[in-house]
């Protein structure tokens, strides 16, 4: 049986870069994943500045081999009106990639030992220890592995019927010369179409001469009905292809202000859309994911044993970088949806509303400064 300090399960952007912030800790790792890399994973697929700090990712080097689409602009509207174009200056404010090309970049980087192509089949607590696959013993074992993480089950209810969930749905190409003179979505300027009743939005995401199109939703009621109303009125429209290959990809996550996963236990700790971090107004999940890693590498090399209260410090750290769960929606006063509805197509319509507050508040975070952990 193989022993280690820690074991991490899942290598996307949140467990490779756990395993990157440990490298000089002294500590032995293993990384596990299900799938090999490069593999596709379900995601508009955009980074900010704030990332690519946090990283210390050389964007120069990135780009040698990699998609890497700056983003200036973004079209923000609500379906069935008109939306609202912004120009945010001459730096980029954010930067479009493909996800089975930036975390096999993240994951490439990391010198841990990897067991990739190997599923969790088992995860037996032994003594202190976590066994998985009968093969593998650590004190710590890191659930990485997303929403349906192996190791989210080990913690509270587990991942099941009882959560509040996002579902999203989309496929991402790359588009032919045919299609890509006559698609007029701009790489430099992302479009977002929110849906009326305010429960999830659309994307249209052109990257060099990929185009990524989805749509997620926390109300998943009909879900393909909606993704399908929304690609033929972008069709209509003629802002994207007539005809799109294949089929759209599903993939689900938990909103931070939803989420009642517990990120804490003895020996156990949740990062990433494992733990539910995903930004509550935007669903973006690759920052939190990236600063949650962060935090958890600080707490690792600090903590005395692995116990949950040592680990507590993880828990205390992500309240303080997210804010604290949101209360019931039952608690305090509520407005009627109509209300909601209405204010909302209004403020759509508004430059202001759309670059501050949707833009560069809700999905950027240009308001928090970049993590920056002593790791």
């Amino acid at each position: 049986m193989e022993h280690y300090d820690l074991i991490i399960v899942g290598g996307g952007p949140a467990g490779s870069t756990l395993a990157w912030a440990l490298r000089n800790s002294g500590k032995r790792i293993l990384l596990m994943d299900k799938a090999d890399f490069p593999r596709d994973k379900t995601c508009a697929g955009w980074v900010t500045p704030a990332v690519v700090e946090s990283l210390g990712i050389d964007l120069d080097d990135y780009r040698q081999a990699n998609t890497l689409q700056p983003i200036n602009r973004f079209r923000i509207g609500m379906m069935g009106q008109p939306a609202v174009d912004n120009d945010h200056g001459d730096e980029p404010v954010s930067y479009g990639i493909r996800r089975c090309e930036f975390d096999t970049y993240l994951l490439d980087r990391v010198t841990a030992d990897k067991a990739l192509k190997t599923p969790v089949k088992s995860i037996v607590r032994d003594e202190g220890n976590w066994i998985i696959n009968d093969t593998y013993r650590a004190p710590l074992v890191v659930g990485a592995g997303g929403h349906f993480c192996p190791v989210a089950r080990q913690l509270g209810d587990g991942p099941g019927g009882h959560e509040t969930v996002v579902a999203a749905k989309e496929v991402e190409f790359e588009m032919t010369d045919a299609q890509a003179q006559t698609c007029r979505a701009r790489g430099d300027q992302p479009e977002l179409w929110f849906c009326r009743d305010l429960k999830g939005y659309a994307w249209v995401f052109r990257k060099d001469n990929y185009l990524n199109i989805g749509l997620g939703r926390e109300d998943n009621h009909k879900l393909t009905d909606h993704l399908e109303a929304f690609v033929q009125d972008m069709k209509d429209q003629g802002r994207i292809p007539e005809d799109l290959p294949g089929r759209f990809k599903g993939h689900a996550y938990l909103l931070y202000a939803h989420a009642e996963r517990p990120l804490v236990d003895d020996g156990i700790l949740l990062i990433g859309d494992a733990a539910g971090l995903a930004y509550t107004q935007s669903g973006e999940g690759i920052r939190p994911a990236i600063e949650s890693a962060l935090l958890a590498a600080e707490t690792i090399r600090r903590a005395p044993d692995m116990h949950a209260q040592s680990l507590q410090r993880y828990g205390d750290a992500i309240a303080d970088r997210f804010g604290r769960r949101a209360l019931s929606e039952n608690d305090g006063w509520q407005l009627p949806g109509w209300v909601k509805s209405t204010v909302a197509s209004g403020l759509m319509r508004s430059h202001w509303f759309t670059r501050k507050v949707v833009t560069e508040k809700w999905f950027l975070h240009q308001d928090v400064p970049a993590l920056k952990v002593a790791v």
